[in-house]
Order: structure tokens, then sequence, then C-alpha cells
């Protein structure tokens, strides 16, 4: 998988999907703010992009691993079948992505200890390490940029970002009308 040439860590507001038709010298706050927004959503999303080609994984592999890897930390493995409603795939899809990601090296299927009928997918130590050196970098600046914060400024980030996630979590779209038949 080569990397996204269509997204730069740091786009200009035209690029960003900017609704404003200023230039950034002359944006109010708000623009500012909901730029600033764009920017680091466009830069995140380049940063997991080269993370996933660094590990050779597709979005809904990464996406996968990372659910395999929770569900370790918090001693509860995953079943295919609740992977499947996790990423909301079908089962016959799960099974080929976690065939990829056995052949990857990246999980393993083991027989359940406490039911022998059932199979858990359990990620790999070595996916771990490498999550953990691909992504632990950006973890550290993050950490690092929210400890120099005030409470106050933290919290007030916190509401923001809470309202803004909730307020995309809760758009509706329109069903997508069917497509015209062929000639």
């Amino acid at each position: 998988m080569s990397p996204d040439k269509s997204v730069r860590a740091v786009p200009d507001s035209a690029e960003a999907g900017s609704a404003s038709s200023t230039a950034p010298e002359d944006a109010g706050p708000l623009d500012e703010l909901v730029d600033a927004v764009r920017r680091y959503r466009n830069a995140e999303s380049f940063m997991r992009s080269r993370s996933r080609d660094s590990m050779h994984l597709g979005r809904t592999d990464m996406t996968a691993l990372r659910l395999l890897l929770l569900a370790r930390r918090s001693g509860r493995p995953l079943s295919a079948a609740a992977l499947a409603r996790q990423l909301e795939i079908s089962t016959a899809a799960t099974t080929v992505l976690i065939d990829r990601l056995e052949k990857s090296g990246h999980a393993v299927r083991r027989r359940s200890e406490s039911d022998g009928r059932a199979i858990e997918i359990w990620p790999t130590a070595a996916s771990d390490e490498e999550v953990r050196s691909t992504m632990g970098v950006m973890h550290e600046r993050m950490m690092a940029i929210a400890a120099a914060l005030t409470p106050e400024e933290s919290g007030t980030i916190h509401r923001f970002l809470g309202a803004l996630g909730l307020a995309m979590s809760e758009l509706e779209f329109p069903e997508p009308s069917p497509a015209p038949p062929s000639a």
C-alpha cells in the first residue's frame, strides 16, 4: 500500500475544506479555530496513513489490530463475531481480515481456555511492540502538549472536543439514491 499523496501534514485552508473564502490574516477567531481543527485532523490522518503504510496494514486491519490490543489490555480477548460487530463488517469479511492479520504476524487464533469450543483472536507481542514503536512518538508528543496546559485550558479544550465529537456523531445523512440503470 503506498502513502496517500493527497493528504499532506499541513494543508492550506482550501484543501482543508474551509467554508471561509477569506485569507487567514482576515479570518475571525471562529474561522481560525475551525481551520486549526481541520489542520490537526488532516495532520493526524496523514500520520495514521504513514503508520499503516509502515506496518503494511490497511485502515480496517489497523483498526482491528487496535481493537485486539485494547481487548488484550482489558483481559477480554475478542471472538471473530465480536470483532465483526465492532468493525461493522460481515463475518465473512472478518474471516478474511483475521487470515491477513495472521499471515502478516499481527494476530493469532487460539482456543479459549475457559470454553474449549470458542476461538479467540489475540494480537501478537510483536504487533504490540510494532504499534508502540510506530505510534509511541506521537503519543509522547500529544502528552507533552497536553501536560503544558493549565487545568482551565484543558477543561475548555476537553469540553470543546467532546461537544465537537458529539455534534459530528449525531449528523444524519440522507440515504443514497439508487444508481441509475446502465445504458
